[in-house]
């Protein structure tokens, strides 16, 4: 049995009855409610969300603003060089490029985005720029590279030795093919690097004590695309959304199913009309498998959300997505996502 595997059965079956009450209590599951107004908060997606959670409660913690706290929380994987699927140690295009994709967003609708940027190590940092000095949304390619060099950003090679070697290894057979979970397989609660086909993303949202909402969402993109690529994670509405009168929502996955599904956008939708953020999620989820049903079974796409309360949910297609959650009173969880399907692709 895998570490993985070991993780989730504990956390299904096994969990401590302070953990069990924790998570039913302050993590909206199918019915939990009533989380207070002043909830302060920041949650993330996957294993690695936990360090970039903590990143993000030092600013939250001391009453500062949601916004400065996704930026800051986002940077940690951006710069983790043992993480395959964002930032710096991202694996590289099928041409060997390591190109990187990132939005922000605040309650009031201001956001910025950057796509296939290279050499900049926090496409985070320039997609906040984006947003707050010029009259856009959205920058890519060499223009977006462009604008970074121009606000002071350094111009570095992304292109790791770990990563350059996993390449020219998958150049031997050069088969693409997205790999469901990998983010955990190849970055793993011991951060171990592992399997070649990985992709993904961090996305982040928060709460503040003056209940200000923002999200971040920042990835290198599926390991081995085509040049030029680009997911979900730097379309606003997609990858990631915010009103500051109903929530946030952010995806992971397969970037082209949640585009075709405008899925962030969706779920905070969703949300107005009433459904718990664990309720809007599974429907948004249940949209791309009734509309694909068949590729739904080899794909993972999951959602992660938060009301204006501080109430958070998630839904995937497949088992193995898993949340971090950070408040006052516990700083490291890391919560099991419900699926549609319960077989483990571990």
């Amino acid at each position: 049995m895998t570490d993985r595997r070991r993780f989730l059965k504990a956390s299904l079956l096994g969990a401590s009855a302070p953990m069990l009450a924790w998570a039913g209590g302050l993590v909206a599951g199918p019915a939990a409610r009533g989380a207070k107004a002043s909830t302060v908060r920041v949650v993330s997606t996957w294993d690695f969300g936990v360090a970039a959670n903590r990143a993000a409660w030092a600013i939250l913690g001391q009453g500062g603003h949601a916004l400065d706290a996704v930026e800051t929380g986002v940077q940690v994987p951006e710069s983790d060089l043992k993480n395959h699927s964002v930032g710096k140690g991202g694996y590289p295009d099928r041409d060997g490029h390591v190109t990187l994709d990132a939005s922000i967003m605040d309650a009031d609708g201001n956001c910025g985005a950057v796509a296939a940027l290279e050499h900049i190590e926090h496409p985070i940092s320039v997609a906040r720029r984006v947003m707050e000095r010029t009259p856009h949304v959205l920058l890519v390619g060499e223009g977006a590279l462009q604008f970074a060099l121009e606000q002071g950003f350094r111009k570095q090679n992304l292109l790791t030795p770990e990563a350059e070697k996993a390449w020219h290894e998958w150049q031997k057979t050069a088969h693409y093919q997205p790999s469901i979970n990998s983010e955990v397989h190849d970055y793993g609660r011991t951060g171990m690097p592992g399997g070649k086909d990985n992709h993904d993303t961090i996305g982040m949202l928060a709460i503040d004590a003056q209940g200000r909402l923002a999200g971040a969402c920042t990835t290198s993109g599926m390991a081995w695309k085509m040049r030029g690529r680009v997911g979900d994670s730097p379309i606003i509405g997609a990858g990631l959304y915010v009103d500051g009168e109903v929530g946030g929502a952010t995806s992971t996955g397969v970037g082209e199913e949640v585009i075709r599904n405008a899925g962030s956008f969706l779920v905070v939708e969703l949300m107005r009309q009433g459904r718990s953020p664990h309720e809007a999620c599974k429907e948004a989820v249940m949209r791309i498998v009734n509309k694909r049903r068949e590729a739904s079974k080899t794909l993972q796409v999951g959602f992660l959300a938060m009301n204006r309360a501080g109430e958070v949910g998630a839904y995937a297609i497949q088992h193995g997505f898993s949340y971090a959650v950070c408040d006052a009173q516990k700083q490291d969880a890391l919560i099991p996502s419900q699926s549609v399907y319960t077989t483990s692709y571990s």
